[in-house]
């Protein structure tokens, strides 16, 4: 399962995704510009710690936002990297278990 969430060709899918997301840097200060410089040099041992399970998500950087009712909201946002993991992993199972959802069904999908 893992070597094909790791695919080439989904991972550099995911990289798409992540990159046409946009979004803020995690805890680690990496930007999105950045992502496809970082893979080119590091993809063998990111991939080899995922596949080895050594592999551990960074903890995620707080930031509170405010509310259109008032007050606040607290979100997490992952580095650019943990988010490329996540998007590969979403994408393999939706092709997996797409199938399997009634027609009908649009919540909770990948």
């Amino acid at each position: 399962m893992l070597e094909e969430i790791l695919h080439i060709r989904n991972v550099k899918h995911a990289v798409d995704r992540v990159i046409s997301n946009g979004g803020a840097s995690g805890i680690d200060g990496m930007q999105i510009d950045n992502l496809r410089d970082y893979l080119n040099t590091n993809w063998k041992t990111l991939r080899s710690d995922i596949l080895s399970g050594t592999y551990r998500p960074q903890a995620v950087r707080k930031v509170e936002i405010p509310k259109a009712s008032g007050g606040k909201r607290m979100l997490g946002i992952p580095t650019v990297i943990d988010r490329v993991i996540q998007q590969s992993i979403s994408q393999w199972l939706g092709l997996k278990y797409e199938g399997d959802f009634h027609d009908n069904s649009y919540g909770f999908r990948p």
